[in-house]
């Protein structure tokens, strides 16, 4: 649901009248709403048990879209997406654990990739549906169009879900507390560091996604359906970047790729400034894609092997109420390119993103694992 906002927002901008900062105010209505309900939803998935988190992370979201599709004016839409993210807060916290001790640890990287393949493709085919089908049935249409078969199959989660043995809680806390114990204490500074360069590169990429379909057709000058259609790129790069950093960090370890993802994050995003609407801006989204994807499972995996499980689901709570979170920040990019122009909202952030991984590497320096 939340993958159609940045493809439509040249239609919404259009219906509503809309400066780049407001538009990118209703990214930030949902991503911080979505933020703040991380940490509480990982704490809830404890309480409640991961079927009821992981439904009301699929269904109520697939409600809260239908009512989007019949927003009367941008606050309303605002006020709307501030609750389908409140309500979507719960699914990683009570997800990324249960998927961590369903496998091996050495294999821990490569199934959390697998199972971010899922929210990519969403974000592969989101803007497809917002191209093909905005045209047609406009914005509000689309919005109705995905959000039934995504209320019907939160159903269909909770039920299966149901059969698989979580209708209590029991289970879900054998599997959220499976993940084997540490034998030394955490390192507080390199834990950070780690979390830090992912969740900077997570926010980066993100917030300066939502207004790529802006910059290519008010600057590269392409039409409002190729530009909602431009996204479906980056997340390409998504369906093998995710099990590529998963990969990577079992076999060369966690921190030697999450350091490499931070340092590229920053050019790659600078190179924004120099494309055309043509190839050359297709292999520049391709590659972001492919690395903001890589981070992911790393940093989950990171923190999973390296915090205990009393302090487990609150750190991942922490790490996602900042990264999902965090491009909420394109509400400051919309300022910045309404204020200046693109390129020097571009610039800033790929230095923001360089600064971030610079540090985080000093930090970093000379571990593995």
């Amino acid at each position: 649901m939340i993958a159609l906002l940045p493809p439509l927002l040249p239609f919404i901008r259009r219906d509503f009248l809309l400066s780049y900062t407001r538009a990118g105010g209703l990214v930030s209505a949902y991503s911080i709403a979505y933020g703040i309900s991380q940490l509480p939803g990982g704490i809830a998935a404890d309480r409640l048990g991961s079927r009821v988190l992981l439904t009301i992370g699929v269904a109520g979201v697939g409600a809260v879209g239908l009512l989007i599709g019949f927003s009367p004016n941008y606050v309303i839409m605002a006020l709307l997406l501030v609750v389908m993210g409140l309500l979507g807060g719960g699914y990683h916290p009570s997800a990324s654990p249960l998927v961590s001790a369903s496998v091996k640890p050495e294999h821990r990287g490569r199934a959390l990739g697998i199972h971010q393949i899922g929210g990519t493709a969403s974000f592969f085919v989101a803007p497809l549906i917002a191209a093909g089908v905005a045209s047609t049935l406009g914005w509000r249409g689309t919005f109705t169009a995905v959000a039934i078969p995504t209320l019907s199959f939160g159903v269909i989660l909770y039920l299966l879900l149901g059969r698989m043995g979580y209708a209590s809680n029991d289970r879900g806390k054998e599997a959220r507390t499976s993940v084997m114990e540490l034998s030394k204490p955490t390192d507080l500074v390199r834990l950070s560091a780690v979390i830090a360069i992912g969740a900077a590169s997570w926010v980066l990429f993100q917030s300066t996604f939502a207004l790529i379909p802006l910059y290519t057709v008010d600057v590269l000058g392409a039409s409002e359906e190729q530009g909602a259609a431009l996204l479906s790129i980056v997340y390409i790069g998504g369906l093998w970047g995710s099990p590529l950093g998963g990969y990577l960090s079992d076999r060369v370890g966690r921190v030697p790729v999450i350091i490499a993802i931070g340092l590229i994050s920053g050019p790659v995003i600078y190179l924004l400034n120099h494309v055309s609407f043509g190839v050359n801006l297709y292999v520049v989204l391709l590659l972001m894609g492919t690395v903001m994807h890589a981070g992911g499972p790393v940093v989950e995996s990171y923190i999973i092997s390296h915090v205990s499980g009393q302090r487990r689901s609150t750190v991942l709570g922490l790490y996602y109420a900042v990264s999902r979170g965090g491009p909420a920040i394109a509400l400051l990019l919309g300022y910045l390119a309404d204020t200046y122009n693109f390129f020097i909202t571009l610039s800033s952030v790929s230095i923001a993103m360089l600064v971030v991984a610079i540090v985080g590497t000093i930090l970093l320096k000379g571990k593995r694992l």
